[in-house]
């Protein structure tokens, strides 16, 4: 059974806390093996570091960090999202005290029941979790869990601010050295956003181009697009050319966006009595992509196609266009009925000596019988 792309994202996002929690709890418990390995000179509320405990408690330390993770991503990080960065990390770390504190209760008595073979609810061993509960040990799980939930969050926190797969390829060192590719590029632009924006003011036309970009998430993440780049009201997504190319990603990308954005049109004119409509171009090439900045690392893209892509997207203000595609990427993609090309011809593009011949791009009709 495969898994979507969008599934495949969020398990992207709720693997790492899992994975974090794992690493510092080994670390966690080989410290204290190697300080005591004869396990002696332990209290009697603490669980001895039996093999049937390691699993046990590597088995729960993941799932509970896998827990905290879909927590993060479907609940908590909504209820922040306004918050500045210092206000996410204290406000989530107070709210997942709470939830961890019933966890580690739970987690106890059932690590204790294993040892002595007692029932979950006997007096013994809740008698076991008040002494745990006033023990050293208990200070330290609790130093454990939220240096394990701080770790976590700042990784979220920080991936979700760097974008899809950056932090990922700056730790496997993907793009250290730089690589050719051929990669598809989508160049969208907000039309008329100069009016809007004198329009609604800087402020609210910031909060208006939150909401525009938001709008989009899921049909990006359904056609396997990458967001390359924010620039004011123009947002650059780019495939790598077998991925955009399959199933025709880069183009059903924009009618989809089309459709995201229709379904919020009650919301924009509820909140800021304008519904904001874009344009794009669609064309492909070899860039080079690697590591660049001294003062600020950022994985970057160069070469000819982005200059041909932003120049094809200027044609469509020229032709009235609202979706453009150059030939060579048409001539690429697999039949379909669901968008038709209309010949544009040969155009010239400011700036450069090659001309290149463009389509425009339409939804085909529904044909009723």
């Amino acid at each position: 059974m495969s898994i979507s792309i969008k599934n495949k994202y969020y398990l992207k996002r709720i693997l790492p806390f899992g994975i974090i929690w794992l690493a510092i709890a080994f670390l966690v418990m080989w410290s204290q093996y190697a300080v005591n390995p004869e396990q002696t000179d332990i209290i009697e509320s603490d669980v001895p570091l039996t093999f049937e405990i390691v699993i046990f408690a590597s088995v729960s330390i993941f799932l509970v960090g896998c827990i905290v993770g879909c927590i993060e991503v479907f609940i908590v990080n909504k209820l922040f999202i306004k918050q500045s960065f210092p206000q996410k990390i204290i406000g989530k770390l107070f709210l997942y005290t709470v939830v961890l504190s019933v966890l580690v209760l739970i987690l106890y008595l059932l690590a204790a029941s294993i040892v002595s073979n007692e029932s979950f609810f006997s007096k013994k061993i809740w008698n076991e979790y008040v002494g745990f509960f006033t023990s050293i040990t208990h200070i330290s799980t609790w130093i454990q869990l939220l240096f394990s939930l701080l770790v976590s969050l700042l990784y979220s926190e920080i991936s979700e601010n760097l974008g899809q797969n950056i932090l990922y390829n700056f730790f496997t060192g993907r793009y250290h050295k730089p690589v050719d590719e051929n990669r598809i590029f989508m160049f969208v632009d907000m039309k008329d956003s100069t009016t809007i924006a004198e329009k609604l003011g800087h402020k609210t036309y910031f909060k208006l181009l939150r909401d525009y970009y938001r709008s989009f998430s899921d049909a990006i993440l359904k056609n396997y697009g990458e967001v390359y780049q924010y620039v004011g009201d123009e947002i650059v997504i780019t495939w790598k050319l077998d991925k955009g190319l399959k199933n025709n990603r880069c183009v059903e990308c924009f009618f989809d966006m089309k459709t995201a954005l229709q379904k919020q049109k009650k919301n924009f004119k509820k909140k800021y009595n304008t519904i904001p409509d874009f344009k794009a171009a669609l064309h492909f090439g070899q860039v080079t992509t690697g590591e660049i900045g001294a003062l600020k690392k950022d994985i970057f893209f160069t070469g000819d196609v982005l200059n041909t892509t932003a120049r094809i997207l200027g044609l469509t203000t020229e032709l009235k266009k609202g979706f453009l595609i150059s030939e060579p990427l048409s001539r690429k993609l697999e039949p379909s009925e669901t968008y038709r090309l209309e010949d544009l011809g040969t155009k010239n593009l400011k700036g450069k000596t090659n001309s290149i011949k463009v389509f425009a791009v339409h939804k085909a009709a529904r044909v009723s019988y």
